[in-house]
């Protein structure tokens, strides 16, 4: 599994768009020093992690130097680095506590939708929808660290396919995955992120919808503005100078789709992106309006909306006439809400992503007594390199480990997990800490009318 190099981690904690990642403010120059040790040492942690065998085993390495390091300039930039591997085992709780980024009131922040202005919440995915009709471009932000962030994109590939939008680019994903668009899914050599399980499906999903997907990652050194300039340059020539009517859909991270202002030492490539192609992309930013791990860190105004309670699904603010709310009126069109979390058995609610999936419930009994183990689903029809479509980890309650890890059923014999999946035929599967396989089990989820 090919990993971020050491300068796009640290860009990744103190970029524009994680400025008030936890813990982190503008850094002093002994603080940067610091946060250069401690990415080295997360690289070094990493690198020693994915020569375990499997992808249990390698968490477990991570999950452990965590607990037994609790310095505070390591666990600020580690923090990072556990989430990811939260995210790509299925403990999102895990991974929004570790990596939270906070969004305190800034400056050049709107004003309330809430405060006047005629605005009023309307689902999201309706809104972008209709914000999208004649646009040649939409780019979506996303968390990192947080799926959540990642399923409004899922769901709205679909209206977007129909609306004739043709090609979808997800960031880092790899150039030299030539077999991704015949092969028809994903699978741990197509990207970074793509070991999640939630980006996995937003990438299996264009692809069944017929959008042609691009690697726009840049493959050089670049870091910074220049790094931007070159994933401007990779959308244009590999999308709109091979197709110039094209219609592309964009999932990037953070600030990289913000359409004004400084973005580390220059711009960012949404910025680039417009000065080369003429093309004005609808931006649509995900990452501000979140729940948090501590309700402290959510903005004022995603307070007031939350506690205003508009539904369970996405939302967005408009006026009547239309007009869309963002946050930072110059940077982005529209910005999303998320909902407060519910959970069933420490997961999550938004994996359902919208009603397109529903939970099954697996027991421990596939582990055959081997704690922890990881349970994975994958389509019936996809081979076994495939990204799953979930993951869990289940751990035999009272192990000594960090309690969002644990799945706690204290009235049952064995624990309980769920893995949230569409209906269809899938190939589930135990395997330990070794990466041995303990279980293989063929089932069918089927919908609430009982359709498979």
């Amino acid at each position: 599994m090919p990993r971020p190099s050491a300068c796009l981690a640290l860009a990744a904690c103190l970029a524009t768009g994680a400025a008030h990642a936890q813990d982190i403010q503008r850094p002093s120059g002994v603080a940067i020093t610091q946060q250069r040790d401690a990415v080295m040492k997360s690289e070094r942690i990493m690198a020693e992690a994915q020569k375990r065998p499997g992808l249990l085993a390698q968490y477990l390495h991570m999950r452990d130097v965590y607990a037994n390091d609790t310095s505070w300039p390591f666990r600020v930039i580690f923090n990072q680095y556990i989430s990811w591997y939260q995210t790509w085992v299925g403990d999102y709780a895990g991974a929004r506590a570790a990596f939270s980024i906070a969004q305190p009131m800034a400056k050049d922040d709107a004003d309330s939708p809430l405060r006047g202005g005629g605005f009023s919440a309307q689902p999201a995915a309706q809104e972008i929808l209709r914000l999208a009709r004649g646009r040649q471009a939409v780019f979506f932000n996303e968390n990192h660290s947080y799926a959540l962030t990642r399923t409004l994109t899922v769901q709205m590939l679909t209206a977007l396919r129909e609306e004739g939008f043709d090609t979808f680019a997800a960031e880092t994903l790899y150039e030299t995955d030539t077999g991704l668009q015949e092969r028809g899914y994903p699978t741990s050599e197509t990207g970074f992120y793509i070991e999640e399980p939630v980006y996995a499906e937003m990438v299996r999903t264009a692809l069944r919808l017929g959008y042609r997907v691009v690697a726009y990652e840049a493959v050089s050194d670049a870091t910074g503005s220049a790094r931007e300039a070159e994933q401007a340059r990779n959308l244009k020539r590999d999308v709109f100078d091979k197709h110039p009517k094209a219609r592309l859909v964009v999932n990037a991270g953070y600030a990289h789709i913000q359409e004004s202002g400084k973005y580390l030492d220059g711009v960012a490539m949404a910025q680039h992106f417009t000065r080369i192609t003429g093309i004005d992309p609808l931006t649509v930013e995900q990452t501000m309006m979140v729940p948090h791990e501590k309700l402290s860190n959510d903005h004022p105004w995603y307070t007031e909306s939350a506690q205003a309670s508009h539904g369970t699904q996405p939302f967005v603010f408009t006026t009547r006439e239309g007009t869309p709310w963002t946050l930072k009126k110059d940077a982005y069109d529209v910005s999303v809400f998320f909902p407060r979390e519910t959970s069933r058995r420490g997961r999550p609610d938004w994996l359902t992503l919208g009603g397109q999936r529903i939970a099954y419930q697996v027991s421990g009994a596939l582990c055959d007594t081997n704690y922890p183990c990881l349970v994975e689903a994958r389509y019936a029809e996809e081979g076994e390199d495939a990204i799953p479509a979930d993951r869990v980890v289940i751990e035999w309650m009272g192990r000594g480990a960090i309690a969002s890890d644990r799945v706690r059923e204290s009235s049952d014999a064995v624990p309980l997990a769920d893995l949230y999946l569409r209906p269809g035929r899938y190939i589930v599967t135990a395997r330990d800490t070794t990466n041995r396989r303990l279980q293989r089990q063929t089932i069918t989820v089927r919908d609430a009318k009982g359709t498979p």
